[in-house]
Parts: structure tokens; sequence; C-alpha cells
């Protein structure tokens, strides 16, 4: 994703008065970099290593330092204005760096607090997770995010070990763990091209497991085709030869499993297990800006920090031209609010294809992550190549979500829609 500064001016309402403003934001940060015990064939991280030739994949080389650390939770608590403050730890696997680690996390967001609300959120593939681990997330309110791809066949199918044996027994154990010692967690799952042909078998196991809250998050990623490329899933600006992940979720695969989970959901799950993408959906229903930064008009400012204290514009994006810089050298306030984080937000906006902005359903789907949009329309604009998969879930679902949104207009549950005939 190319961004042309010079013909664009950053049109966010705190413009005119930068310096003076303090800007909410978030981070995903990269303690471990790239590093994890599992070795998924469509991970999208696990090649990030090439940005720092000569490290090796280790925890000695990739795990974030204490001085890093605690320069990081110093500065990133003093860059934001509201009172409660979030981090979400992410990786690699988070959880290889071990309990200590994030007690002393803790420890330091104690230190350097200023009166706010601390939050956490840490995504793991939970086969490192056992009592202790969830005594502390428990004790410490940790929101965890659990990897999961549903029933054994699907997620071993594509969560293995470097030997290739599966995770989905380690994964499954950890999500007994959590609920034994009630750590609130919700799951992730990648919707590739194995589990999108199942999609009840996949919801039903997840609500097995205890999940209430579910992610799920479309596979889709390019692979050069040139073995001189620096890694081999590319973003969208790459302009040589490329070919589509194996694993990807085809659009048709995309729009037909949350159509059959929406049905099956609208029926008898309202009010009590959540989607995202219904959740979403039912906002930009009611007039709210969804949160989820796919759907939103602008890319989200979420930065990726890396384990060294490098800060890139999204955790989809790490790559060398959207590196805004390290915190030991700008400030992470200023790199957020920085021309760079703003063109990259605002770009998903300035280049929507005239199909999108013509499209019924542009307030829902906001046009898709700009890192979807690999396919083309007949005017040889760029498109995401979910398109059609989410055009058959806004129209399947249409009459549903408008029911839903004229409940909540009137303070009534939107859980009365599994009352009504339609």
């Amino acid at each position: 994703m190319s961004v042309n500064k010079s013909s664009k001016t950053a049109s966010f309402l705190f413009e005119q008065k930068r310096d003076q403003v303090q800007r909410s934001f978030s981070t995903m940060i990269k303690v471990v970099g790239p590093v994890c015990n599992l070795d998924c064939d469509y991970c999208y991280y696990i090649e990030k290593d090439a940005l720092y030739p000569g490290k090796k994949m280790t925890l000695a080389e990739f795990g974030m330092k204490g001085d890093v650390l605690e320069k990081f939770i110093q500065d990133y608590i003093a860059s934001q204005p509201q009172e409660r403050v979030e981090f979400i730890w992410h990786g690699g696997e988070p959880t290889l760096l071990g309990v200590d680690y994030f007690q002393k996390a803790v420890e330091l967001q104690k230190k350097y607090g200023e009166g706010k609300e601390i939050a956490n959120v840490l995504q793991t593939n939970g086969t490192l997770i056992d009592e202790r681990w969830a005594k502390f997330l428990a004790k410490n309110n940790f929101l965890c995010g659990l990897s999961i791809d549903g029933p054994k066949r699907f997620h071993d199918n594509h969560r293995r070990y470097t030997n290739g044996r599966g995770s989905w027994d380690k994964a499954v154990e950890c999500a007994r763990i959590f609920r034994e010692n009630g750590v609130e967690f919700n799951t992730m799952s990648v919707v590739n091209a194995s589990n999108s042909k199942e999609p009840i078998a996949v919801y039903e196991f997840l609500k097995e497991i205890g999940s209430r809250y579910m992610q799920f998050s479309p596979i889709i990623e390019r692979i050069a085709l040139d073995d001189q490329a620096d890694m081999s899933i590319v973003d969208n600006s790459y302009s040589k030869e490329t070919a589509l992940m194996q694993e990807n979720v085809t659009a048709v695969g995309w729009g037909n499993f949350l159509c059959r989970i929406f049905d099956h959901w609208v029926k008898k799950d309202v009010g009590y297990c959540y989607v995202n993408w219904f959740d979403n959906t039912l906002a930009a229903y009611v007039g709210q800006e969804p949160s989820l930064c796919s759907m939103a008009q602008n890319c989200g400012c979420s930065l990726a920090i890396e384990h060294n204290g490098d800060a890139y514009c999204c955790d989809h994006f790490v790559f060398a031209e959207h590196r805004l810089g390290n915190i030991f050298d700008k400030n992470i306030a200023e790199m957020a609010k920085s021309d760079q984080q703003l063109f990259f937000e605002q770009h998903k906006k300035d280049t929507l294809s005239a199909r999108c902005k013509a499209c019924a359903y542009l307030n829902m789907c906001g046009g898709d992550c700009p890192k979807n949009r690999i396919a083309k329309t007949s005017e040889g604009e760029s498109i995401s190549c979910l398109c059609t998969g989410f055009r058959m879930f806004f129209e399947h679902t249409q009459k549903h979500f408008q029911f839903m949104a004229n409940e909540l207009k009137n303070q009534r549950p939107p859980a009365n829609v599994m009352k009504a005939k339609f």
C-alpha cells in the first residue's frame, strides 16, 4: 500500500492543533517478535525476522529486553488522554517469556500508571498455559484471546508444532484451565479453505469449550513467486508476480461461513454468544462506527511495536516502508499522529473503488482491509477479494439486522429477533 502524500492533506479533526492535542491510539506489542513454538502454515508474521537480518529466531534475540519494556510502558501510558489504557500483548507466542516477565510488566504498569485504569489483553495459542499462568491471568484481570480454529481435524490441519504434531489438544486443555480458574477469554479462529466448509461444526465446537465471544478472521495472503523477495508473504503494493496462498478462504466460502453461522445464531444465541462480524454489522445499522478496523471508514490507529521498540503503522503492514521509527528515537505519541500514520489510516478511504463508493453496504464493510484489496473491478480498480462474500452476508441478514436495530432504538433487547417471524 503506497501513499502519495503530496496530493493529500490529512483530514483529521485535530490536524490544525496537532502539536497541542493528545491522540488516543492502541498498540499490538510484539513482545517476542515473530518467535513462536508453532509453525502454522498460514502465519503472516513468522517471516518478520527478515526485517532484522543477522538475528537468530530465538528468545535471546527477539525477546523484548527490560529497558525496552519499561520505556514503552512509561511512554504509552503517558501518551493516552483517556483514563483507561489497554495493552495488547501479541506475537509470535508471548507466553514463551514466562509468567515472571509479565509480572514485571504489571509492576511497571503500576509504577507508571498515573492513577489510570490499566487493562491487559493477551493473545495466545494456549499451548504453554498451565495452572500458574491461569492464576496470574485471573488475578490481574487479563482478557485472553485463545487461537483455535474449531474441531481437531481443522485446527491440526494448519496449527502444528515444527515436528508436524498438531496443537489442538493443548489448546482445548487451555480453554478448560481458563474456565476452571476464572480467566476471561474469547476465541480467535482463522477461517480458511478447510474449516470454512463446515461453519456450524466450528461454531458449536467453540460454544462447547466455553467461548461466548468469537472472533473470526478470514485468511487472505499473497505469496511472492520471486525467490529474491525478502519475505514470501507480501502486501498488495508488491508489483512482481504472486499467487494466492493455498489456505486462503474463497469469497463464496467466506460468505457462506458467515451466513450459516448467522442463521444458527439468530435463532437461539442472540445475547448469549457474540460474534465480531455480527456485533459490528449491528453497530453500523444503528449509526455507530464499527470497532472492527476492517469495517471502519478509515484504518484504525493501532501501531505494532516490535521487540526492539520499532513502531509500524499496523500489525498487518509490518514492512520496512511502514516503519514509523523507534521509541528510543521518537516519542510514541508523535509517531501516532505523524503524517505517515495519518496518511496510512486515511489511505483506506481515499482509494475506494467506484464500485465500493456506490455500494449500499459500504457503511458496513468499509471496503474491507486494504491488504485484501487484491481483486480488480472491470474498470481496473482494486477491490477486496472477499467482496462477493460480504455482499452475500449483508443481503442475507438485512431484515434481521433492521429488526434488531429498531429494537435497540426503542430501548428493547435485540434478542427479541429470536421470537420474530420473517
